[in-house]
């Protein structure tokens, strides 16, 4: 007699394993889309904490440029960047609205806003960051 398996059998086998398949993939993909909104909101604060200290140390007007595609540091009055990183778009997060500007004054408080959000979405997951006047950030879900 032959050892191995018939073709219902491994028919069987494979059909179990694609309905089970069919329920795991949707709950991966919504993981992976909260995985990036995360680091795209982690991203976003990193770059903000960064414009505030160097703000500080350096003594200067620091502008925060933030873009879906870029993350800039520049001083008030020049164009030429002092940092520079990839935007939200590098983790595939759409980032709503237009280009934000945030000053810092050299003490490290934000000039002529009282708190703004920014809102990060990629398919069901979204986060928003809300960064304070005094430079306190914080993730709401």
């Amino acid at each position: 007699m032959k050892r191995g398996f018939t073709l219902p059998e491994l028919l069987l086998v494979l059909a179990v394993a694609g309905i089970l398949m069919s329920i795991a993939i949707p709950q991966l993909s919504y993981a992976w889309d909260r995985v990036q909104v995360e680091a795209a909101a982690s991203h976003l604060v990193a770059a903000h904490q960064r414009a505030r200290i160097m703000a500080i140390a350096r003594g200067l007007t620091l502008t925060l440029t933030i873009d879906s595609a870029a993350l800039t540091i520049t001083p008030r009055s020049e164009t030429v960047a002092l940092w520079a990183a990839p935007g939200p778009s590098l983790f595939d997060v759409s980032l709503g609205g237009p280009p934000r500007h945030v000053t810092f004054s050299p003490e490290g408080f934000t000039l002529g806003l009282s708190n703004a959000s920014l809102h990060l979405v990629r398919g069901s997951a979204a986060r928003t960051v809300v960064f304070s006047r005094l430079g306190r950030v914080k993730v709401v879900r």
